[in-house]
């Protein structure tokens, strides 16, 4: 019998290992942009075809082929009950439900077809259009099929609240100020298209639309409670509005069309969002804005850019569809791609990674956005997610960029020194009191916010994570920060103080546990924690036990609704790298969860080098495993399972040969 190889429990030597991770780089170098970035298609679900079709039906402009094929692809999402789910294999979401049956109907379908049937079934289970939230609400009040006075108010007099004052917009996340600026100048000028009979919705109200109760419901059961004070300033709102009782409502509009049209420059549309662009389009034409204005003709083209048409079909679903994504990832996704690579063994020299990185340091921000309300006398540095959005750099994306930095051995090293140093100072002036990151704000933690009638979208606050967080540590590490420095010291404990009972950690940028505890233990192992601390050996434990018989990882978007599914779904490939690389950075090289975890990756790359992540009968959806806001919006960013498994076998190899060595 030949004897058992040293470098682990395995049946599969380093030579297979090697042999994949040559074949994922050259996969990788090969969706490499001209340019020199990397963008991967970011995934999303029926809701963003649903409100094209709404808004170009409201505005009376879009290519019909094009909503044509976009029915194509709401109907390609839709569940077997009738319904629309978050992400692939969820349970039916009422919003998208009614907004995907408003849209077919926009587009001439019948309410006696049997989708219609089957879709109207499911959204009446689920309690009706008076479920859906307030970014549903005003769409449908804008086509006549909700009442404006029943909506939650969303007044434009918030943007005229001084910096001081507790609930003045910069206290809510970027994300929710850039859709509710836009969507204030909506409520405020209340659209209207009347929609002929056959195009009602009403059947989509519980009891028939006359019937329903569309106001906010007090509670009952606490009634001196934040949330009733809040529907008693909305009730109070309403009565101004009817009374025309709004002394200033137009300084309130005028400053929100300049908030806006500052944060259109240097930007991909506002935001450079889907949500934030739509509302921004429909609030120019509210404002008086014609089809050829150039700020409307440039707002539209910067939207339509999001949108992927294939008219021919692809290989996973032959039907013609046409999609849109939430936004673009290049920077993200090519701060990703040169960590994987250099990790990889790409040289530091090699000229595509040089211009990578050269693409990069284009995109540094170099003026200051809306974080400098709370952070003033910070000199502007990092990095946004998209392509241009400068008002809008986040923390996580200019950690990853200064983690790929340090990869390469740039010839302006000293201009790339300065950048950087750029960077830190701002990163650590983002720093919140408690000791770790939000992603876009410092200290965005006001809880009151979430009673706020228009803020049933779930998404209101912006405060620190520990999947951030751990992944600042591994970056400060990697430029020479320890634990001496206090900064770091309290970095660390914020992260340990956050660890769940069972070991693992949460996370809130991916889909989930498995995400958080990868980049909390990459973190502390790059701090020099000893992998030996109990509760650096209780995560790897939690990373073990949740392990799949078929020796992959996965976890599904259900855990942010039940956190008691927590690491339980089928494997993927970005998910089985994120545990790997857990594992092994909690010090655990040889058990045989790593050997079958580093199988299944090997086992299911393709020839070519790279991985899937179908969702089985999903008509060639993908697996969602980022997240945009927890319980409300998840994303497929479909180079995940890419580069991840790509670092995941790389970490793999390197500790393998240096215990080789060590022997």
């Amino acid at each position: 019998m030949p004897a058992r190889p040293r470098y682990g429990r395995m049946d599969i030597g380093l030579d297979k290992v090697s042999e994949g991770i040559a074949r994922a780089a050259d996969w990788l170098l090969g969706q490499q942009h001209p340019d020199g970035y990397w963008c991967g298609e970011l995934e999303a679900d029926s809701m963003l075809e649903s409100d094209y079709i709404f808004m170009h039906a409201m505005l009376g402009t879009g290519d019909r082929g094009k909503m044509e094929r976009a029915i194509n692809e709401i109907l390609r999402h839709q569940n077997e009950d009738g319904g629309w789910s978050q992400y692939p294999g969820g349970p039916a979401f009422v919003d998208y439900g009614v907004k995907a049956y408003l849209a077919l109907k926009l587009m001439g379908w019948s309410k006696d077809h049997p989708v219609m049937v089957k879709a109207r079934e499911s959204v009446l289970a689920n309690g009706g259009v008076v479920k859906c939230n307030t970014f549903t609400k005003i769409y449908l009040c804008a086509m006549g099929q909700y009442d404006y006075n029943a909506m939650p108010a969303v007044p434009p007099e918030i943007i005229l609240f001084p910096k001081w004052f507790y609930f003045n917009i910069y206290e809510i996340s970027s994300w929710s100020r850039s859709m509710l600026v836009p969507m204030s100048i909506m409520y405020a000028k209340k659209p209207f298209k009347k929609l002929p009979a056959e195009q009602s919705i009403d059947e989509l109200f519980v009891g028939g639309r006359k019937k329903a109760n569309l106001h906010l419901r007090w509670d009952r059961k606490k009634i001196v409670s934040w949330r009733n004070f809040f529907i008693l300033l909305d009730r109070i709102t309403h009565l101004a509005e009817r009374v025309h009782i709004r002394p200033v409502r137009h300084w309130a509009l005028k400053r929100a069309e300049k908030w806006m049209m500052e944060r259109f420059e240097k930007s991909d549309g506002l935001g450079a969002i889907y949500p934030a662009m739509l509302n921004s389009i429909v609030a120019l034409r509210c404002l008086g804005y014609s089809d050829d204005d150039p700020q409307f003709i440039r707002a539209m083209d910067e939207f339509e850019k999001l949108g992927i048409d294939c008219p021919e079909g692809e290989p996973n679903y032959p039907t013609p569809t046409f999609r849109m994504q939430p936004c673009k990832p290049p920077v993200w996704d090519t701060a990703q791609a040169i960590c994987a690579l250099g990790e990889a063994g790409v040289a530091k020299k090699e000229p595509r990674l040089l211009k990578a990185v050269d693409w990069l340091l284009s995109k540094e921000v170099r003026q200051k956005g809306d974080w400098a309300e709370k952070v003033p006398n910070v000199e502007p540095g990092g990095w946004y997610f998209e392509f241009n959005n400068e008002f809008y750099p986040d923390v996580d994306d200019t950690a990853q960029v200064l983690l790929a930095l340090n990869c390469v051995r740039n010839p302006r090293e000293r201009y790339q020194h300065e950048v950087s140093q750029r960077a830190l100072d701002w990163i650590f002036a983002m720093q919140c009191k408690n000791g770790g990151w939000g992603s876009f704000d410092k200290d965005n933690t006001k809880m009151i916010f979430q009673y706020i009638p228009f803020a049933d979208h779930n998404a209101m606050l912006d405060p620190p994570t520990v999947d951030i967080t751990g992944r600042i540590l591994e970056m400060l590490a990697s430029y020479g920060y320890t634990r001496r420095d206090k900064r770091v010291e309290r970095a660390i404990q914020f992260v340990l103080k956050q660890q769940e009972p069972d070991g693992s950690w949460f996370g809130r940028w991916g889909v989930n546990y498995l995400y958080g505890t990868f980049l909390v233990l990459r973190g502390l192992e790059a701090m020099g924690m000893w992998s030996h601390e109990p509760q650096i050996q209780q995560a790897t434990e939690w990373v073990r036990m949740v392990q799949n018989a078929d020796g992959g990882w996965g976890e599904t978007c259900g855990t942010y609704d039940n956190s008691n599914m927590r690491g339980e779904g089928p494997s993927t490939a970005s998910q089985t790298a994120w545990a790997l690389l857990a594992l092994l950075a909690g010090g655990d090289r040889r058990s045989d969860s790593v050997a079958k975890g580093v199988r299944w990756l090997i086992a299911h790359q393709h020839e070519n080098g790279s991985w899937d992540e179908l969702a089985e009968g999903r008509n060639g959806e993908s697996y969602y495993t980022g997240t945009g806001f927890p319980r409300v919006f998840y994303l497929g960013y479909h180079l995940y399972k890419q580069y991840f498994p790509l670092l995941a076998l790389t970490t793999y190899k390197r500790v393998m040969e240096r215990e080789v060595g060590a022997a």
